[in-house]
């Protein structure tokens, strides 16, 4: 388990610094195997040699960080570490606790042996995506307002269900202007589509609760065109997304859910 903040990271060199800066542009956190990041840490270890994985070790290492980030002068900081025990975050005492959940095992055998689950955290993120995870984070700590005069996407459809590869189209969007507002077709009973609007929200706002502050769910008719003249201050745009997703398939999903008795 991991507990993250963006770091004053007081008495580390200035060009170690500069070089995470200019490395961190085009780093997206999507493996965790560079050592990058062990490096910049290394040169707050090098003040200590009393490392090590025994209990004993693994609270003194939560004290001296729980100390450091309260001698930050900084409004916000993230401490991230390997964090087995329950102890260590009654001892930290951190005002939110984010579960990075990416991995089966540690590379520490001493650690998967005394590792439990977090029973209480504010989120958790089972995969390596830096840009939607920040997200999640920033409106966690700092919250999110809509608002209805910023750049928006919107997505328009029946979502009859809401599904996998909606979600994707989703991340997608909410990349590209940090708000999206999701256009749902009123086609309840038109032909095989079952759920009316309330069922297709709940469906949504289920699926999206960490997002629920930047998306609006609005009920539309069921629009066979869009249509425009000149010019206009918007784009239509097709997101390509995998093969595997885009066969994804709401009518299959339909017809298992009248077998099953829907």
């Amino acid at each position: 388990m991991k507990l993250r903040t963006i770091a004053h990271l007081d008495g580390v060199p200035v060009d170690e610094l500069n070089g995470w800066r200019k490395f961190i542009k085009n780093c997206k956190f999507n493996c965790w195997d560079c050592n990058y990041c062990d490096r910049v840490a290394e040169s707050k270890r090098k003040k200590y040699n009393d490392w090590d994985f025994s209990r004993e070790g693994i609270i003194r290492q939560v004290k001296r960080m729980r100390d450091l980030a309260k001698k930050s002068k900084k409004k916000y900081v993230i401490a991230d570490f390997i964090c087995p025990m329950q102890e260590q975050i009654k001892i930290f005492k951190p005002d939110f606790v984010f579960w990075m959940d990416t991995i089966k095992k540690s590379r520490f055998k001493s650690m998967n042996k005394i590792f439990r689950k977090p029973k209480k955290f504010d989120l958790k993120f089972e995969k390596k995506n830096l840009e939607l995870n920040l997200i999640q984070v920033k409106d966690k700590i700092l919250g999110y307002k809509w608002n209805n005069r910023a750049p928006t996407v919107q997505m328009l459809g029946r979502f009859q269900p809401w599904h996998y590869g909606h979600r994707k189209l989703f991340e997608k969007c909410i990349l590209k202007t940090g708000q999206v507002n999701i256009m749902v077709k009123d086609v309840h009973k038109v032909g095989n589509n079952p759920f009316n609007f309330n069922q297709v929200k709940g469906k949504i706002l289920e699926n999206l609760k960490n997002f629920k502050s930047r998306i609006r769910i609005t009920l539309v008719p069921n629009i066979s065109e869009i249509s425009y003249g000149r010019t206009v201050g918007y784009k239509i745009k097709k997101i390509k997304l995998s093969k595997n997703i885009e066969n994804i398939s709401a009518t299959k999903i339909r017809k298992k859910l009248w077998l099953k008795g829907f």
